[in-house]
Formats: structure tokens, C-alpha cells, sequence
């Protein structure tokens, strides 16, 4: 006998939950669905019963492509879920906070993309993984990158013969700059003089902005600038990126909302001065990060602009020495843009040194409702939230919010 199950919510990862729990991937709340149980997690799924919420995916290539887990579903049904993954987060913690409206990235905007790409018998193969799977899907068209970067495929799949094995994918980081197309490839063959020679060659040959090999520049024409505010900055070999321009923009411009006003501000876990640069038109700007490569940079892309105030650097691990309050107290404003872990450490630092606001960027609802839920209780109001969808599609949340120290603190 069929068993059937009952979708009762989505989990994190956009996958459908039933009672026990069992998790079915790309189904949604409402339906009724069967398929094969292996272990806690249902496959071969049939819809028995479809929500209203569900859709047509617009990709051929969702059933089998890993990229996206949410293309079945209503463009409006993903994002009030989206803002309901924060809302929960905050109210694990016992918190609540006024949720400005989302802002979604459009299609076909992704800047950047990582594929992989094998060596094959006949030649070689390029695409996304699949679902939890080594099996690579190849794509002819995505739906979330920009048109650049797919045409721009077939440059990765040169690179295979050249540095490539059937042992492993080569990671082929494909990123848009004003200079052209920037690669950064990891996991290939290591280099000697032949394949250095090679690399070369091919970087002239497809018109690339900058290859480079484990981390290690082989050849630049151009540099491949990305520009924040009026500063032009060529990041090193696979630097933080937000993933699209727009999104972007809708982080910065809460960012300097929240920090309005502000004449001095300490960016921490700055990157390459996506925040500290535009920031800086207006205000003194102190940028730390824990990459010394990216703080460098940072300084060149502001020395090299017009009309920017100062700004300075610090290559510094904030996870094991976060500023101290005698380190923050003549700042205005903080911006605070951590990793996935969040910045618990950090945020400890700054509840005893109590700045007046603090912007705070979050790719991780969950540990930022941690660290928010430190900071209100060091008498911060969390005045707003904003939920930016940069990577549409899939279960991934940012968001940016403003904290407001109590004047009775």
C-alpha cells in the first residue's frame, strides 16, 4: 500500500517537512505527496495533492540541477517564506522587530558563478552539481546568471584538458568585472612551466580579464575592477563578492540609512570595501578584515578615487581579537557585515562599548538572531529588518538591519 504524507511546513533548507519528521524535498505546505522513505528523507516524489502555491518551474534544468530548491514554487509564496525564516529566528530567541518589504534580485542577474567541470573519455563536461551529488548537470541556459556568464561556460571547459584529471571537478569561479571576465580555478593539476605556459596562452586566447591557479595570478589584460561607490577595486583571486549588483545596492542603501549622520564608522569584516567605500563619501571610515590581501585592496581602490574622506585599514582576525571598547569608542556608527557564524565574539565587544547604532548584515538568520538577542539585552532597540533576496530561488536568506542603543543606557 501507497503511503501518503501530509507537507506541514518548510524547513531551512526549502525542503517540505511531514510528521516524524520527513523531509521531501520540493514539495510545499499543504500538500499531500508519496514517494520512497530512505531513512528520514522521501524521494521518487509524487504531488498527490498540489497547493495553489505551486508552479511550473521556468528552468529545464531544475529536476536535475542543484542550484535552485525552490523554482516550484509562487515567486510571492518564497518571499513571505523568506521573511518568515527570520521572523522564526528572531522569535526563538523571544524577539520581534519591524520587517521592511523584501527586496528581490531579477532574474538572470547572478554575477558570478562557480562550475565544475570533468574530464571525460570524450572530451570534457561543465555545469552545477546535482542535488547532494557528485553527478555534474550541464546547462545550456540557467535562469539566475546573467547571460555573460553562460556564454562564458565554454571558457571553463577548455581549461579541463589543460590543468584538468577524471580523478576530480576542476571549481571554475566565473566572476563579471569591468574589465572582463575574471577566473579563479581550484583543484586542478599543479603548476609547473608547461601548464603555466598553457594558461597563458588561454587567457589570451578567450580574452580574459585575469586567470588565476590555486589562488596564484597566471596572466592579467585588464584589471578586473568591481566598483563600489566611485572607488574602482581589483579583488584578489576569489574575494567575497555579494552575488548580484542590485542586491548589492538594496544592502548598501540600508546600510547607509541606518548610518546616516554618522561623521566616523568602523566597517568590520570589511572585505574589499563594499560598504567602507561608498560609506566614505560621507563619513571618516575604518575598515578591518581578516584577509590582508582584501584590505589591500580596499586602501588602493580608495587612494586611486576622488573625494572620498580618509579611510584606513586593518588586516585583523575578529574572531580571535575583536576591537575592544577602548578600539571603538570614537567611532559614531558600526557596520557589521560577518560571515555565516556570525560575530558573537564581536558582539560581546561591542555591548560593553555601547556605539550608538550599529548596522548589521546577516547571511544567516540564526546567529544573527543570537548576536541581535545580545545586543538588546545590552540595551539595544533592533529598530528594523530588511530581508534582501539576492539568491532567488534557493533557501538562502540575507538581510540587513539597523540597533539603536536606548537613551537610558
Amino acid at each position: 500500500m501507497t503511503q501518503h504524507y501530509s507537507i506541514l511546513r518548510l524547513g531551512h533548507q526549502g525542503d517540505g517537512i511531514a510528521d516524524g519528521p520527513i523531509y521531501a524535498p520540493r514539495t510545499l505546505p499543504g500538500e499531500v505527496v508519496s514517494g520512497t522513505l530512505v531513512g528520514q528523507v522521501l524521494s521518487d516524489i509524487r504531488v498527490e495533492t498540489p497547493s495553489d502555491q505551486r508552479v511550473k518551474a521556468p528552468c529545464r534544468h531544475y529536476k536535475a540541477c542543484g542550484g535552485c530548491q525552490l523554482q516550484h514554487a509562487a515567486d510571492d509564496f518564497v518571499a513571505d517564506w523568506k521573511v518568515e525564516v527570520v521572523r522564526n529566528a528572531l522569535a526563538a530567541q523571544g524577539l520581534e522587530a519591524p520587517m521592511r518589504p523584501i527586496y528581490t534580485s531579477p532574474e538572470r542577474s547572478r554575477r558570478r558563478a562557480t562550475i565544475a567541470v570533468r574530464r571525460t573519455k570524450k572530451g570534457t563536461m561543465a555545469g552545477f552539481h546535482g542535488r547532494a551529488s557528485d553527478t555534474i548537470t550541464e546547462i545550456s541556459d540557467c535562469h539566475l546568471l546573467d547571460p555573460a556568464l553562460i556564454a562564458a561556460v565554454p571558457v571553463a571547459e577548455a581549461l579541463a584538458p589543460l590543468g584538468g584529471s577524471r580523478k576530480g571537478a576542476l571549481a571554475v569561479t566565473l566572476t563579471l568585472s569591468e574589465g572582463g571576465l575574471d577566473v579563479a580555478v581550484k583543484g586542478g593539476k599543479p603548476l609547473d612551466g608547461p601548464l603555466e605556459l598553457a594558461l597563458a596562452q588561454a587567457t589570451e586566447a578567450h580574452g580574459l580579464a585575469r586567470l588565476s591557479w590555486d589562488g596564484e595570478v597566471i596572466a592579467s589584460r585588464h584589471a578586473p575592477v568591481q566598483r563600489f561607490g566611485v572607488a574602482a577595486v581589483v579583488p584578489p583571486p576569489g574575494a567575497f563578492l555579494q552575488a548580484t549588483k542590485d542586491g548589492e545596492q538594496a544592502l548598501l542603501q540600508a546600510v547607509l540609512q541606518a548610518t546616516k549622520g554618522a561623521k566616523r564608522v568602523v566597517d568590520l569584516f570589511a572585505g574589499c570595501g563594499t560598504f567602507s567605500l561608498p560609506l566614505a563619501e560621507d563619513a571618516e571610515v575604518h575598515a578591518v578584515e581578516g584577509e590582508a590581501l582584501m584590505t589591500t585592496a580596499l586602501d588602493q581602490g580608495w587612494r586611486r578615487a576622488q573625494g572620498l574622506k580618509r579611510v584606513t585599514t586593518e588586516a585583523r582576525d575578529l574572531y580571535r581579537r575583536p576591537l575592544m571598547p577602548d578600539e571603538l569608542k570614537n567611532f559614531d556608527a558600526v557596520v557589521l557585515d560577518p560571515p555565516r557564524a556570525g560575530a558573537e565574539a564581536q558582539v560581546a565587544e561591542l555591548a560593553q562599548a555601547q556605539p550608538a547604532v550599529i548596522a548589521y548584515i546577516s547571511c544567516n538568520p540564526v546567529t544573527f538572531a543570537r548576536d541581535a538577542k545580545n545586543l538588546i539585552n545590552a540595551g539595544y532597540t533592533l529598530e528594523w529588518v530588511q530581508v534582501v533576496d539576492q539568491f532567488r530561488w534557493s533557501s538562502h536568506t540575507e538581510l540587513a538591519a539597523r540597533f539603536a542603543l536606548n537613551p537610558a543606557s
